[in-house]
């Protein structure tokens, strides 16, 4: 079966799995039971044709994803953490005013982004002494990855990340399942693998990969102006990266297009783990939340996709 209209992140103590007009988190209590916070959910690329452009799609797609992403884990700090909990509990939806902190969280952590892999690399290239455009972009670039390489194996070293890292790898064996068609018991989608072609890591990847090339066409950065114009083309990188995204989620199976995909799925080994048959049932839970999703089961029926999620 091709690549399901699917995506999904893990979260502490579980799974959110999002469909295009659905996404559900699922945790997993202290006491065993499970909390669940549903909501409807329809892309702002599917009601204003112009945001649903090829490449625009995607910078509005990692924005929402990010908005998404955070209010999942901040559900899911509160719900592990939580004791009196009933069975299959339903959430609340969060205030106005988590609403702005989740605005305000993501903001901070652009920030922090752009300062780290596009603002300090370029210092760091310049100080010492690369100046022309092919010579100062590969370095640039050289610095950007092994930032990225280092992010992510300090992530995977991270004992309290463990068991997130597991609920990754449960999250990508349930849509691995789903997408197999076979029955969603703990033990099928053990079976799975735990890496997916369109996990957050591989496009964060890509994203890297493609900035190295634009901004070496940009050159390096001499003043202010020229610093702002890279920043303000890393919505247009990470388009460009959901594009491919996008096409090696539908055409997977082509031998080109698994070369081209098999080194982000390698750093997955970094930021997922095999997880446990428990952590297996809670990505199942929140995956059969969004299962009756008309769009996602017209792309079942049909054989084909129209439209991808990040799989986190």
């Amino acid at each position: 079966m091709p690549f399901l209209p699917l995506g999904g992140q893990a979260v502490i103590e579980g799974v959110m799995m999002r469909s295009p007009t659905k996404v559900a988190v699922a945790v997993r209590r202290p006491d065993g039971t499970l909390a669940f916070l549903e909501k409807p959910f329809e892309s702002i690329t599917r009601r204003i044709k112009i945001l649903g452009l090829p490449v625009v799609r995607g910078a509005v797609s990692l924005f929402e994803t990010l908005g998404l992403g955070i209010t999942a884990l901040n559900f899911s700090a509160d719900e592990s953490s939580r004791e009196d909990g009933k069975p299959g509990e339903t959430a609340e939806k969060p205030s106005a005013g988590m609403a702005v902190m989740q605005i305000v969280t993501v903001a901070i952590s652009m920030s922090l982004g752009v300062l780290l892999f596009v603002v300090l690399p370029a210092r760091l290239t310049e100080w010492l002494g690369f100046h022309d455009r092919v010579s100062f972009g590969l370095v640039d670039g050289a610095f950007r990855l092994t930032a990225f390489v280092l992010y992510l194996w300090l992530i995977s070293q991270w004992k309290e990340m463990a068991r997130v890292l597991g609920y990754h790898g449960a999250e990508h064996k349930a849509i691995h399942a789903l997408e197999a068609g076979v029955e969603l018991t703990p033990e099928n989608v053990q079976k799975f693998s735990r890496l997916h072609p369109r996990c957050g890591t591989t496009f964060l990847f890509l994203v890297v990969l493609t900035s190295i090339v634009v901004f070496t066409f940009i050159g390096k950065p001499a003043n202010l102006a020229q610093h702002l114009l890279r920043i303000a083309c890393m919505p247009v990188i990470a388009g460009v990266a959901f594009e491919f995204i996008r096409l090696s989620g539908k055409y997977f199976d082509r031998p080109f297009v698994k070369a081209l995909t098999w080194p982000g799925m390698q750093f997955q080994r970094l930021t997922t783990r095999e997880p446990d048959l428990d952590m297996c049932a809670v990505a199942i839970a929140s995956l059969e939340k969004v299962m009756d999703d008309p769009a996602l089961a017209a792309a079942r029926n049909a054989g084909g996709v129209k439209e991808v999620s990040f799989v986190q």
